[in-house]
């Protein structure tokens, strides 16, 4: 099997898995953030918080992530004018609009994946028994210090194991990313098959092992911890 594109400068391998790794990481801090934020309002005591995050969550993670990744640029920046980054009149235009698809990916990751978050959260909350928070109710705690002292940190360590399976999934969902001109790791797939095809297995194969690569010791990594905080009841 013929390897020697790698050697292609037109082949920025290394290039565009750190894309991949910078956009896994910012999405992933704001998916934890915002699914917290809506697992929170999931079990709020309050209607219109508990109806909202519900409507969102089912909303939004039945929509195709391509839709909503796309829908970042199209109707965010090219129709209502969101500017996520600022541009300097005659310098370097092609990093303005890097800096900005970048960001704009990003936020739709965000926006996808905390669902998911937020899911993994309510269900490591339903693990911690009830009588918990009745008693720190009865001690006179407010909601939000039962949920952020008592409940949250159980919960937390409840679901390390579904949180990674969803980090995994981001990943891989970054690929995505490339629907609206951000050079991450599938890019390289599309320059093989433009202009090296009769190397476009080698290319596959490269592109796979460059995954693996990022997914697998996370899995371990995340499952061996999650074993390691499982709270025992």
């Amino acid at each position: 099997m013929d390897f020697s594109f790698l050697s292609d400068p037109r082949y920025d391998i290394l290039g565009a898995f750190w894309m991949t790794i910078q956009l896994t990481f910012f999405s992933a801090i704001g998916a934890l953030v915002l699914g917290t934020v809506l697992a929170a309002m999931r079990v709020s005591p309050v209607p219109v918080l508990r109806g909202f995050a519900t409507v969102y969550v089912n909303i939004v993670r039945n929509i195709p992530l391509t839709v909503v990744i796309i829908m970042m640029y199209f109707v965010l920046f090219s129709q209502l004018g969101l500017r996520v980054a600022e541009r300097t009149p005659g310098v370097n235009p092609q990093g303005y609009l890097d800096t900005t698809n970048f960001r704009l990916a990003v936020i739709g990751f965000i926006l996808y994946t905390a669902t998911f978050v937020a899911e993994a959260i309510r269900s490591g909350i339903n693990t911690v028994p009830p009588g918990q928070a009745e008693a720190a109710r009865a001690i006179g705690l407010r909601f939000t210090q039962v949920l952020g002292l008592i409940i949250l940190p159980q919960a937390f360590r409840a679901v390390i194991a579904p949180l990674a399976s969803v980090l995994i999934a981001l990943i891989k969902n970054t690929t995505i990313a490339s629907a609206i001109g951000v050079a991450e790791a599938s890019v390289i797939i599309v320059t093989g098959i433009e202009f090296n095809p009769d190397q476009i297995t080698a290319i596959f194969l490269v592109v796979a092992l460059g995954f693996i690569v990022l997914t697998l010791p996370t899995g371990l990594l995340l499952g061996a911890l999650a074993k390691k905080m499982a709270v025992k009841r």
